[in-house]
């Protein structure tokens, strides 16, 4: 095991045959680790480590080459990045975890919780969804590789930005968008056309909702165009007992549109579902 920075901050592990970065802090019986989204970095989480880090264990992690996660090489998937998660959390004595996806991050911690159920004690669902690409979607996503290959990422990295912000977001937080930017724009073109090659070859996991019996939170934008607020309902009527917070004004990344109420939303989650694991 190779661990650096005692700091909490962009610890290094190796996990299967990769280094996988991380951000570990604050301290609990009950570590919350956080999944990012495509393609962005455990650097979108910076808000909620900050709120939850007097009362709990929180990690944000680097999926599989994103981050400082490097992997150039590997064909990467959901179940290969689930495959990390559970082995990172061997890594670090995690016998079960609270999770909390978000979008990609989302599908992961779904894939997860379905293949290793016995491992998580609640789940977090934001902005993300259960469906596999249809047919019509998947042809989208691989002619966006065609046209990456061609062209570049800066077309298709401008206008991810401007779909998964909020209309007001875009005109009132330009210093939030900004940092989201630079975030998409420091993955290489080789990662971006691989991440949207394991977004369109993931397995759907609608089928398994009413198999869920953990507590279950589902957070989502209002205006959320990527995974539309739909998914989420669809998800709140299949999980048995979760809970649905609707974030107004809000669209993909309502954790960084509206820190504030998002973390209120987990924080009375927690409240709830930590006083149940006291019992």
């Amino acid at each position: 095991m190779e661990i650096e920075n005692t700091q909490g901050y962009n610890l290094s592990i190796e996990v299967n045959d990769l280094n996988l970065s991380y951000d570990d802090i604050g301290e609990g019986n009950f570590p919350i680790i956080f999944l990012h989204g495509y393609p962005f970095n455990k650097e979108m989480w910076q808000e909620q480590l900050q709120f939850f880090k007097t009362s709990h264990r929180v990690i944000a992690l680097d999926i599989r080459g994103f981050g400082k996660s490097t992997d150039e090489e590997s064909a990467l998937s959901i179940d290969l990045f689930t495959e990390d998660v559970l082995a990172f959390m061997d890594e670090l004595d995690i016998d079960k975890a609270i999770i909390c996806g978000l979008s990609m991050g989302g599908y992961i911690a779904l894939n997860a919780q379905h293949r290793f159920p016995n491992r998580f004690e609640a789940l977090i669902l934001a902005d993300t969804q259960c469906i596999a690409d249809t047919p019509e979607a998947k042809q989208k996503r691989y002619k966006t590789i065609d046209e990456i290959e061609a062209n570049g990422v800066a077309d298709f990295n401008d206008g991810f930005i401007k779909n998964v912000f909020h209309k007001d977001s875009l005109t009132n937080k330009k210093e939030v968008v900004e940092e989201l930017r630079s975030v998409v724009y420091s993955n290489s073109k080789h990662i971006i056309q691989k991440g949207l090659v394991a977004l369109a070859e993931r397995p759907e996991t609608c089928s398994f909702l009413d198999k869920i019996n953990i507590p279950t939170l589902i957070i989502c934008g209002r205006e959320d165009a990527v995974t539309p607020l739909a998914q989420s309902e669809f998800m709140h009527d299949k999980i048995k007992g979760s809970v649905l917070k609707v974030i107004e004004n809000a669209g993909h990344v309502s954790n960084l549109e509206h820190p504030a109420e998002f973390n209120k939303h987990i924080s009375d989650f927690l409240t709830i579902i930590i006083k149940k694991l006291h019992e």
